[in-house]
């Protein structure tokens, strides 16, 4: 019997039970990932165990996703209640708790229409797909160039991933999509000199979450909106990332008071449960006629049931005004280490719950080991690049949370100054 057979053998009693380790991601994922050493396998609320028992304060949710935090009482209820009674059914059906929640999000944004799909990229995909048939339809294949911003990230799909406009993520998968321009971000000059009449759409995010943790200037968006009414670009926002109560608003374009065409919605919106929309007017919908898009997962009665749970809860004035003064004094914490550790740290930017510490030149392309050291001590936080730590917390962070983050980074980066 060769080696995997024995295997095999030896863990056919039941794989719900077979003991497995992070040496187990070597050994039967595909290497897509390089995860922590520590396999977390419990949590509630920012808290989160180990293995070994070891507690963390989370600080991540999941990369902006858990933000009403890990097993929420309300969601545990609501998952459990929907599972107990209908789970799927295929697009030849609709279902109660999907129209609910279509209802709620077009109540609640510029939108008049939905679209649900199971991830940020495929709420992306299916934006793009219907800005260029919308411009097809209305000015013929010659109106379908896209334009994005350079460090940019829409998702893992040939096509979006070629739209994010990072090279490190196409290399290797030419060739890629054509007709699709990037421009810096923020910079208004390279928007007039790119955007014109054969563009049919625009996407950007509002704030750029894993190319440094960048908040767009509101007069870029704006005259982004502008150089889209010229033209007769579709404007998309995509906020996946800074959406859903990660701003102190229900999505950042109330925030800058501009409307795109197009936004997109994910991770949040189901925190943690795959789910991802795409929110229009009735006119752009119209474009997708019965059977131009379309898939499997998306709007299901189960993800349909979680999303609609967490909209109900974050989008309360109360809810909201509790995310904005949770972010001021996120920063001005932030701010008091900056200027204890300028040495390490020489910047915080972002908005709302999603901010940045960027590093200072004698921790130039650090950030890693910031995270790193911080875990160590029971702190988990992100990168964003090797120039930033990344820290996005579950909105319902308590100031006592905010505070103990702050020591526990605190000794994290002692520990590394006193170790150079």
């Amino acid at each position: 019997m060769n080696a995997k057979l024995e295997t095999t053998a030896a863990s056919h009693a039941s794989p719900l039970t077979l003991p497995v380790t992070r040496q187990t991601f070597d050994e039967v994922l595909v290497p897509t990932y390089a995860p922590a050493a520590m396999v977390p396998v419990r949590a509630s609320g920012l808290d989160l165990w180990d293995q070994s028992g070891k507690h963390y304060l989370d600080f991540t949710s999941g990369i902006a996703v858990a933000s009403l935090g890990h097993c929420h009482p309300a969601l545990v209820e609501a998952l459990t209640r929907q599972a107990n009674t209908l789970w799927h059914l295929g697009n030849g059906y609709t279902n109660e708790p999907v129209l609910r929640l279509a209802t709620a999000l077009t109540e609640a944004t510029f939108a008049n229409r939905a679209f649900f799909c199971n991830s940020g990229a495929e709420a992306n995909e299916a934006a793009l797909k219907l800005a260029r048939k919308y411009a097809h339809a209305k000015a013929g294949e010659k109106k379908s160039r896209i334009v994005s911003c350079f460090h940019s990230f829409h998702g893992r799909t040939l096509f979006t991933v070629s739209v994010g406009g990072q090279s490190k993520y196409t290399e290797g998968f030419e060739p890629l999509p054509p007709a699709i321009d990037h421009i810096a971000y923020n910079d208004i000059e390279a928007a007039r000199a790119a955007i014109g009449d054969d563009v049919c759409a625009v996407v950007v995010e509002p704030v750029q979450g894993e190319g440094g943790v960048v908040p767009a200037d509101a007069a870029f968006l704006k005259e982004l909106r502008a150089l889209c009414d010229q033209t007769g670009a579709l404007l998309i926002f995509d906020e996946v990332q800074c959406g859903m109560g990660r701003t102190g608003e229900l999505f950042a374009y109330m925030g800058y008071g501009v409307t795109p065409d197009i936004l997109t919605a994910a991770k949040a919106l189901g925190n943690g449960y795959p789910i991802g929309a795409m929110l229009t007017t009735h006119e752009l919908a119209a474009t997708l006629s019965v059977g131009s898009h379309g898939t499997t997962y998306g709007g299901n009665p189960l993800a349909a049931t979680v999303a609609l749970t967490v909209l109900d809860t974050i989008n309360q004035p109360a809810f909201l005004a509790r995310v904005k003064e949770a972010s001021k004094t996120l920063v001005a914490t932030l701010e008091k280490l900056i200027a204890d550790y300028p040495q390490v740290f020489s910047l915080v930017r972002g908005s709302g719950l999603l901010l940045g510490l960027v590093v200072a030149d004698a921790f130039k392309g650090r950030s890693k080991d910031i995270q790193r050291a911080a875990e160590a001590q029971g702190l988990m936080v992100l990168i964003a690049g090797t120039e930033v730590l990344r820290l996005a917390p579950a909105l319902i962070v308590s100031d006592a949370q905010i505070a103990e983050a702050d020591r526990l980074l605190r000794v994290a980066v002692d520990g590394l100054l006193k170790a150079a």
